[in-house]
This record gives C-alpha cells, structure tokens and sequence, in this order.
C-alpha cells in the first residue's frame, strides 16, 4: 500500500466517512453556519452519486446549542453542557434536514457513546444498523450523544475524531477524512513560515506524536494529537484518512478530483474485526502476570494460563474484555476472558491440575484463562 496514490484509494473507496469538526460547522460568533452545511450537504450527495457510500460524522450540537442561548463560552459545569448539547442537537439535525431535501436523501441520525463501541453484543448491533441504513439508501449522521455521555464531554478521549475513526473502522478499507479548521499534519510548529505541510504519511508511528501539540478551541474538544490517533484506529482496519481544511467550501471537490490538499495518511495491514474490537473496547478488568507469561504471550504467541497471572484485577465476568498488563503496568495485550474475576482469583498461579480444585463449582474448566484465538498484543 506505501506504492498506492491518493488517486487510487479515492477510486477504489467503496465506503467514505467524512467527520467535520465544530470550528468549520459555527461562525466565529459561535452560531451554526447554515450555507457551510448546505454546501456541504451538496458536495456528499455528488460523491453519492459516483457510487460511493457516505456516512457523516457531525460536531457542533454544543456549539449549536451555545448559539440557541446566546453563550459566548462553553459551560464548564457538566450538567449545563449536557443541557446545551441536548438543545444544540436539534438545530443541527434540523440543518441538516433541510439541506438535503431537495435531493431527496433521507438523513439517519445515530447518537452514540464509548460504550457501544466497548460491549460486544451493541457493537454487533451498531454494525449491522450501520449496514441497513446504508442499504436503504440513507445517509447515517452520527454524533456523540453528549447528554447523556459524561466521560466524553469532559475527556479528549471523547472528541469526535475518535468517533469517526471509530465509526470508519467498523468498515473494511474505509476513506475517513477529517473536516478541520488547518490544512493538515505540518512537520513542525504552523505558526512558523519555514514549516510545511506533510502530504503523505507512508506508515503511522509513535513519532508522529511527538510533532503535535493538544490543543483545543473554546468549542472544539479536538487537537492534531486526537486526529492522529484517529489514523491509528483506521489504519489498523485497512483504512485511508484524510486531513483537510474544512473552511474551504470546495474541499471534498478538490479532494475528489484527485487535488494532493490536506495530508494523507495511508493503510496500514488490517487487523481481523473481531480482534480491532480488542483494542477499542473498554476493558473491565485486568490480569498481572510475571515476566515468563508476559513472553510466552507477548513473544511466542501462547495462551494466558493460571500459573503465570500472579493477580486479577477489578470485577470482570466470563467473555468480558480484560487487559493482560505485566508486573510493570505496561499492557502486553487484550483478550476474552475464559473466567470471571472471582474464580481468576482462585486460580491465580494454580497448575492446570489444581484449577478444578481451587473452583468452588462442579462442571468442566478451561485450561487456559486466554486462549491466544480471543488475544490481540497491545500496539
């Protein structure tokens, strides 16, 4: 894939996310910029129509909802701006609405958290909504749904950038791009006249990190660090991304006719879905192993037994997630877990011939508490 160009990942794109961020959706004043939606809402229906399904991921309800009452700053207190977000989400779908319908398209709204991409069965869920909706011809709009998210509305671990990364990876070879107020990924400070704009990532790596700084707008969540690791979730699907000025009304057409704007980052190898999901779910609990299970698991590619999990940590039940950190608290890896907490206390450092006895239950046991088929090694 580091041969492929710009034109060919544009041609091949089956599926395109496009996330636009709340500086490129609201005026400078802070009130939705209703000509920058419908612009927008026409240049994805023209991508539409070359065959290319489109999911958008949209920012800008509590900016939105800043506008609706009159605010000149983001509400610091978590129930007001769970309240703005709820006020603010109805005007920005209601945009959206109207400026599609003189193309007939039927917009979707999805809401989502952390947590239905973290519990398995609502994953699956999603994923197959996802499918329907995109079946049926609809155009899927997705935000988070920050009334009722807390962790998202206070943490960057919750901007939108994830979300769409997110969103993107639940679809093979995914085109994400990333709507922003800056031309891309510069390689050095932007403020300064001598950096330039990176066109192309070949292959994401830690060091990408190390060029950024988090920073954030009064009514943005988002920086260049959350979009990198955006490029992270997606190239690990297979996907593309794709970070752009938003503030340029004919971006997605200039992108479209193959123009080298914004920065590339290209796919990395794909991971199996099932084993993508590993790493963006939220573990419920934890096992330290000692230094010889941490090899076996980490370098030879071996199932997690008792004997080498010198403690569980947290309240977990059979098939939850659970993180497998050494003696160090570094995260080797994550996986299903064959036991629930209670019974991985009990059989912590036991031989496969003391499990049954160190059970307090009849019935038959697994040898292994991760079998190495339900474990993806940490990045």
């Amino acid at each position: 894939m580091q041969t492929s160009s710009r034109k060919e990942i544009i041609e091949k794109t089956k599926l395109l996310v496009v996330k636009v961020g709340t500086n490129v959706l609201t005026t400078k004043e802070g009130y939705l910029n209703v000509e920058r939606i419908n612009s927008l809402a026409k240049d994805l229906c023209d991508i539409r129509s070359r065959g290319v399904q489109v999911v958008l991921v949209s920012s800008g309800a509590v900016g939105a909802g800043m506008a609706r009452l009159n605010l000149a700053e983001r509400p610091r207190d978590l129930a007001d701006l769970q309240a703005v977000a709820a006020i603010g989400q109805g005007a920005l779908i209601q945009a959206y609405e109207d400026a599609l319908v003189d193309s007939r398209l039927i917009a979707a709204q999805i809401l989502l958290t952390a947590d239905d991409f973290t519990e398995r069965r609502r994953y699956l869920t999603l994923r197959n909504t996802f499918d329907s909706l995109l079946n049926l011809g609809a155009l899927p709009i997705v935000n988070e749904n920050d009334a009722v998210s807390s962790a998202e509305l206070s943490l960057t671990f919750g901007d939108n950038d994830r979300l769409a990364a997110l969103v993107a990876s639940l679809f093979p070879e995914a085109l994400l791009i990333l709507l922003t107020d800056v031309d891309g990924l510069y390689d050095g400070d932007p403020e300064l006249p001598d950096s330039k704009i990176v066109k192309c990532v070949q292959e994401w790596s830690p060091d990408l990190m190390e060029m950024v700084a988090e920073k954030k707008s009064r009514r943005s969540k988002g920086g260049m660090a959350s979009k990198l690791k955006a490029a992270q979730i997606v190239g690990r699907a297979g996907g593309a991304m794709i970070i752009a000025n938003g503030s340029d009304p004919a971006i997605l057409r200039k992108i479209y006719n193959y123009e080298e704007v914004g920065t590339l980052f290209l796919p990395n190898k794909s991971l199996p879905a099932r084993k993508r999901w590993f790493q963006h779910a939220a573990p419920c609990g934890a096992l330290v192993v000692d230094s010889g299970a941490a090899r076996a698991v980490k370098e030879l590619g071996k199932s997690l037994l008792p004997i080498g999990v010198v403690r569980s940590l947290g309240v977990f039940k059979k098939g939850d997630v659970v993180e497998i950190i050494d003696e160090n608290n570094n995260e080797i890896a994550r996986g299903l877990t064959n036991y629930s907490s209670e019974d991985a206390r009990r059989i912590c450092r036991k031989k496969s011939a003391e499990i049954a006895d160190a059970l307090d239950h009849e019935g038959p046991f697994y040898e292994v508490i991760v079998h190495r088929n339900n474990l993806q090694l940490a990045q």
